[in-house]
C-alpha cells in the first residue's frame, strides 16, 4: 500500500512538473513573441486613394502633447502650435458632453486626475455632463499637472486668478484657434457612451461641417454603438477602429484571413508594454502588410519610448500619437 501511494506521489509530482514546463515554455514563446520586431524591409507598398496611408509617418500630439503642459488646455495646444523647437501634424484630443449640451476637452469620465474640481465643487467623481459649460470653466484644468522634474507649478492658482489657457475648452475655440495657425489634422474621439455619445455625434458633425473640417478628422470613440451609429448617419465621417474591431484586425492579420473586411479606414491600435507581455505584437511586417493591403491607415498609440519610435518610423507606421510630441519630431529629425 505504501509503495503504491509513492508512486502516485511521484506520477503527481511528474505531472505537475510537465505543466509547470509547458507553461513556462508557452510564457516565453509569448513573451518572445510580443517583443519580435521586423527588418523594415519586408515592409511592402501598396496602391492607395487612402489619405491617410503615408510615405512620411505623422507626429500627432496625444492630449495635444500632454506630457509636456497640462493635457487639452489651450496652453498645451500653443506650446505644440507655436514651438520654435518642434512641430506636429495631428492633434489628437477627447471631448465630453456638458448639461447643457457642450462638448468639451476632457480625456477621463471626470475631472477628478486633471483639475481642482474637488475642491472648486466640493466632491469627488464630478462628471461633466452633470455641470454646464460655464460651471466647468471655474475649474483650473492644470491642477494636478506635473512636470518632468515633477513639480505641479498651477497647483496654487484658482478661482479668479485662473488664465484662459488653463480653463476648461469647447472644442470651438480649439478649431478656430489651430486653423488660423496651422494646417493641422485632428483625431477627435468622443469618450460618452449611448445616447449622450451620440449626441455628441449629432453636435460635432455640425461643428465640422460648419468649419469645413470633416475631411481633416479622424472619429474615435471605444464604444461600439457610437461607432455604428456615425456609420449609419455619417458616412462623410472618416472614423477608426474600436478596441473589439482591434481584436478582429489582429487577429485576421497574424492568421492572414481571406475573409476579412475591413470596417473603416483607419486602424488605431496600440503597442508597447503591457500589450507585449501577453504577445499582442501589433507592429510586425505581417501585421502592418495586412493593414496596407486592406487599404487601411496604421496609427499607433501612446508612443512615449524613444527606442519604440524609432521602430515604428522604421517599419512604416503612418502616424504616432505620444504624449512627447518634441521628444518624436527630434527621433524623427536625428
Amino acid at each position: 500500500m505504501e509503495t503504491k501511494t509513492k508512486t502516485k506521489k511521484k506520477k503527481g509530482l511528474k505531472a505537475l512538473a510537465i505543466i509547470v514546463a509547458v507553461v513556462i515554455v508557452l510564457g516565453v514563446l509569448i513573451n518572445v513573441a510580443g517583443f519580435y520586431k521586423s527588418n523594415p524591409d519586408k515592409i511592402k507598398t501598396y496602391d492607395t486613394t487612402n489619405p491617410y496611408i503615408l510615405e512620411k509617418t505623422d507626429i500627432s500630439g496625444h492630449r495635444s502633447g500632454g506630457g509636456i503642459a497640462p493635457e487639452e488646455t489651450m496652453m498645451a495646444f500653443k506650446n505644440c502650435a507655436e514651438n520654435d523647437n518642434f512641430s506636429i501634424d495631428v492633434f489628437e484630443f477627447d471631448l465630453h458632453i456638458t448639461s447643457d449640451d457642450v462638448l468639451v476637452l476632457l480625456h477621463d469620465d471626470t475631472l477628478d486626475r486633471t483639475s481642482n474640481s474637488e475642491e472648486i465643487f466640493g466632491e469627488k467623481d464630478v462628471r461633466p455632463e452633470n455641470k454646464t459649460y460655464e460651471e466647468l470653466r471655474t475649474l483650473n484644468m492644470g491642477a494636478k499637472f506635473k512636470n518632468e522634474q515633477g513639480e505641479m507649478p498651477y497647483a496654487d492658482i484658482a478661482n479668479d486668478e485662473v488664465p484662459d489657457d488653463l480653463k476648461i475648452l469647447r472644442i470651438e475655440d480649439v478649431l478656430d484657434y489651430l486653423t488660423s495657425v496651422g494646417d493641422y489634422k485632428f483625431i477627435i474621439e468622443i469618450k460618452n457612451s449611448d445616447e449622450l455619445g451620440k449626441k455628441g455625434v449629432d453636435i460635432l458633425h455640425q461643428i465640422l461641417l460648419d468649419k469645413g473640417l470633416i475631411d481633416r478628422v479622424i472619429f474615435g470613440t471605444f464604444h461600439g454603438e457610437v461607432s455604428e451609429y456615425v456609420d449609419e448617419n455619417y458616412p462623410d465621417m472618416t472614423r477608426s477602429t474600436g478596441i473589439i474591431e482591434v481584436l478582429k484586425f489582429w487577429w485576421a492579420a497574424i492568421t492572414d484571413s481571406d475573409s476579412y473586411e475591413p470596417p473603416c479606414k483607419v486602424l488605431q491600435i496600440p503597442y508597447g508594454k503591457p500589450f507585449q507581455y501577453f504577445g499582442l505584437n501589433t507592429a510586425t511586417a505581417t501585421v502592418i502588410n495586412y493593414a496596407h493591403k486592406h487599404d487601411m491607415a496604421i496609427q499607433y498609440w501612446t508612443i512615449n519610448d524613444e527606442d519604440d519610435m524609432e521602430y515604428l518610423i522604421s517599419v512604416g507606421a503612418d502616424c504616432i500619437m505620444t504624449d512627447y510630441p518634441d521628444v518624436l519630431y527630434n527621433v524623427m529629425n536625428k
